[in-house]
């Protein structure tokens, strides 16, 4: 099991990039707009510069949805791959079945 101030964290950083989306949008459009002069080019940069670090997007960390472990996380079921072997071994995911030979 991860840190609650891991999850929390990561969870906080969730919530600021949903707030702040649109903003950091429309400046990151208006920072490469061939069309603008240099100076609002680069006023859009100094705005989006202002904004809260952890409302970029790339801030998130992928975190399993039952353990908040951060490694070895499956994307497609969101869960790390301990936590999908466990319920898989359980039959409690659709489909899956445990391979042996």
């Amino acid at each position: 099991m991860a840190k609650k101030s891991s999850i929390e964290k990561n969870n906080h950083r969730i919530k600021l990039v949903k707030q702040f989306a649109a903003r950091r949008k429309k400046l990151k459009a208006a920072a490469e707009d061939a069309n603008a002069t240099l100076e609002e080019r680069f006023a859009a940069r100094l705005k989006l510069a202002e904004l809260p670090r952890n409302s970029s997007a790339g801030r998130i960390r992928n975190r399993c949805e039952i353990s908040g472990r951060p490694r070895a996380f499956i994307g497609k079921m969101k869960m790390s791959r301990i936590a999908v072997r466990e319920l898989g071994s359980r039959g409690l995911i659709p489909g899956l079945v445990k391979s042996s030979w």
